[in-house]
């Protein structure tokens, strides 16, 4: 049986893992992501009950009751690296056994809903409207670190959009994964629904320019007008992809809703981002109780 050796898998000195700081009875089963630390308490003001707070740098955790769902609600911070930390830590605190440094029996399938805010990338998306994502697209190359089955990412659509962008050799190759159907039926069954772009950048990668030139002016505009099958992409964001592929790898349900507070083709910001986000909140903690 594999051991976890200590450079691999870091704890605490209490036992929990090593940057979230948790251990696995402070887990619920059903986990939302957020990216600010300031949208832990936004969340968790709604709970019944609040059994456990912990924080650890950026890594915020509240878990507790909604009505009789047990939920946490963790930050991630920005981006597909601390993502990468995140999930791979959450996995481990629930599916390996901490003491003994050994894979548990019996594996424990998370269900992991990140609720985020996001630019639209096709006009008829109104600002303030909320987002699911049904694929997450990531230029970032974090899957690309680990060894995986390919016929579990979406290669096809990855190879169209490449093409259809004439994708760089200087950037890493686009990957996409799905979201979990069980969590987009159960959590999403009205809501926009499209492929959610994942940049490694707020600035450059997101085609904003400030004082350095562009080196992909016209991106944003080949990535609106892609489209396969059904899908185009509807929203531009900084997490999905490495939530969807480790997710994908490990597991576990994930899904990504986000709070459209910008509409980048229109050039429109929302008038009110907090009202925005708390009526995505509301919403999220009442199809996942339902």
């Amino acid at each position: 049986m594999k051991t976890f050796k200590e450079t691999e898998l870091i704890l605490n000195a209490d036992g929990s893992i090593y940057h979230l700081k948790l251990r696995p009875e402070q887990i619920a089963d059903t986990i939302f992501v957020v990216g600010d630390q300031g949208r832990v308490p936004m969340i968790s003001k709604y709970f019944d009950k609040i059994e456990h707070k912990e924080q650890s740098r950026e890594f915020l955790t509240h878990t507790g009751y909604y009505g009789k769902k047990r939920l946490s609600v963790v930050s991630t911070g920005i981006g597909t690296d601390n993502i990468d930390i995140v999930v791979n830590e959450l996995d481990a605190a629930v599916n390996i056994d901490l003491e003994k440094r050994v894979l548990k029996e019996k594996h424990t399938t998370l269900n992991i809903i990140r609720l985020g805010t996001t630019g639209a990338l096709q006009p008829e998306i109104p600002v303030d409207s909320l987002v699911a994502s049904a694929y997450g697209l990531g230029f970032d190359g974090l899957m690309h670190f680990y060894d995986f089955d390919q016929s579990l990412a979406e290669a096809d659509m990855a190879d169209a959009f490449a093409k259809h962008l004439n994708w760089s050799k200087k950037l890493p190759d686009p990957y996409i994964f799905k979201a979990s159907p069980v969590l987009l039926e159960k959590m999403a069954p009205d809501l926009i629904k499209g492929i959610t772009c994942t940049a490694n950048g707020f600035y450059g990668p997101q085609g904003r320019e400030l004082r350095l030139p562009l080196a992909f002016p016209g991106m944003n505009n080949l990535i609106e007008s892609f489209e396969f099958g059904k899908y185009r992409i509807t929203n531009l964001e900084m997490e999905t992809s490495a939530l969807y592929g480790l997710g994908k790898l490990l597991n576990h349900h994930t899904l990504t809703i986000c709070n459209v507070i910008a509409n980048r083709i229109r050039k429109e910001y929302s008038k009110d981002v907090k009202k925005s986000v708390d009526t995505m909140i509301r919403y999220a903690l009442e199809m996942v109780s339902a």
